[in-house]
């Protein structure tokens, strides 16, 4: 949120009241503000980034939400919601997720927590080929890094925008191969289809080329 939008909502929050765009009166506010961040805002403050009046108005009751690695016990609740969201919204009977699967979804790390966990179970129910998730159904990466313990790289402190991160790795492979589908799609580990699929979810379209 930028200074300026930042002021706007410490103005409400102190003066209970907000005026609409356009508006000539002032409207009461009775709310109950939940916020969040992946960010640590006492440097932001430090660097002038975030009000520091603004801070102490919205951190009443701090809930510190560790990484998706420390909490080995929600994967398990998370894996069964996503694979009954995409299960209803995909038609696919896929009936849950097998030991061994779940056993690797246990040991990754998960460098983009949640968002990651979805995708993955997203791609495993495009994947699967029976009504139980195996492990051949989830990407190469997480079977090697899951199995080796390792994560192949830094995360910054900040996080990582996950879908925008997926973004740009098929569109490499894409550039890589010559936006050739059926061969951009292995280097991503991925089949035809489900490149097709991730392709449609991103608008990812092949460029016009330009006379010369």
């Amino acid at each position: 949120m930028n200074v300026s939008m930042q002021a706007k909502l410490l103005r409400a929050i102190q003066e209970k009241e907000i005026r609409r765009v356009g508006g000539k009166v002032n409207l009461p506010l009775d709310v109950r503000i939940i916020s969040a961040t992946n960010r640590d805002l006492e440097q932001e403050i430090k660097k002038g980034c975030f009000r520091e009046d603004l801070f102490y108005r919205l951190n009443v009751i701090r809930i510190e939400l560790p990484p998706l690695r420390e909490r080995g016990s929600d994967i398990a609740t998370l894996a069964d919601f996503f694979v009954a969201k995409y299960r209803q919204s995909t038609g696919i009977q896929i009936e849950g997720i097998a030991k061994p699967a779940f056993k690797l979804l246990m040991n990754y790390t998960w460098p983009g927590n949640v968002r990651q966990l979805e995708s993955v179970i997203e791609r495993a129910v495009l994947m699967a080929e029976g009504t139980i998730i195996q492990p051949d159904d989830l990407p190469a990466e997480i079977i090697a890094v899951a199995t080796a313990g390792v994560v192949p790289f830094e995360l910054p402190p900040e996080g990582i925008n996950f879908d925008e991160m997926e973004k740009a790795l098929i569109l490499k492979a894409l550039e890589r191969t010559d936006w050739v589908i059926g061969k951009a799609a292995p280097l991503l580990g991925l089949s035809y289809k489900t490149l097709q699929y991730r392709l449609e979810k991103h608008g990812i379209v092949k460029p016009e080329k330009r006379g010369r």
